[in-house]
């Protein structure tokens, strides 16, 4: 009975002595300028009961590692003040980084990463909540062959669309309306221009004889117009 008493007092003063030692450390981390980045990683309903073993957290790309619990949380240890980006790594899933910037009095402000937009600022909430995209793809999804593609084929196109103009402008023209409008079209291009033989006369025979040959020229109007 003496020796178990003796047992539960040890293994109370141990356990004492080493929250005291880790409540220092953290003290003292906090005195010196250190800092802990936290957050929880959040999957998709289809995970596996393993992922957290499979799961790591890299700040600035590796330089900090951190490891996720049971319940999704994560902590990052004796960070400096400083801008710092944090990436969670899973081989099925894939997740948004996100950037955290603690500045010299402790404070913590996270952001989305936008390394187009630099000065485009997205506040996030903190401590961290990362939630999953979607599963990674490491193959691209070969392409199906559709009927669209068929018909939207050049070679295709050149075959089908005279075929379409010959079956259907015989049946546009049959059409009274689309006769007269063609009609009308055809009056307004027609220009009535000077016979051949009455340029070749005129040019031969120079300018003393261009009056007539216009005198003939309007005589021949004429008649044209009354016929």
């Amino acid at each position: 009975m003496f020796s178990k008493m003796f047992h539960y007092l040890t293994l109370l003063i141990s356990l004492y002595c080493l929250k005291t030692v880790f409540g220092q450390v953290s003290i003292e981390e906090e005195g010196s300028g250190r800092y802990t980045i936290e957050g929880r990683v959040f999957l998709l309903s289809d995970y596996r009961n393993n992922w957290q073993a499979q799961t790591r957290i890299h700040v600035n790309g590796g330089e900090y590692l951190g490891f996720v619990k049971k319940d999704g949380s994560f902590s990052v240890h004796n960070l400096p003040s400083g801008s710092y980006i944090v990436e969670v790594l899973n081989p099925e899933y894939s997740f948004e980084p996100a950037r955290v910037e603690i500045n010299q009095k402790g404070k913590f402000r996270a952001r989305k990463v936008n390394h187009i937009q630099t000065s485009l600022v997205v506040s996030l909430p903190y401590p961290l909540k990362i939630k999953a995209l979607g599963k990674t793809r490491y193959f691209q999804q070969r392409e199906q062959w559709r009927l669209t593609d068929f018909l939207f084929n050049p070679m295709v196109l050149m075959m089908v669309v005279p075929l379409l103009i010959i079956m259907v402008l015989p049946k546009m023209l049959n059409d009274p309306e689309t006769k007269k409008e063609m009609e009308q079209m055809q009056s307004l291009t027609k220009f009535e221009l000077p016979e051949m033989s009455d340029v070749v006369t005129n040019f031969l025979s120079g300018g003393s004889s261009s009056s007539a040959a216009t005198q003939q020229n309007k005589q021949k109007l004429k008649i044209k117009k009354r016929q």
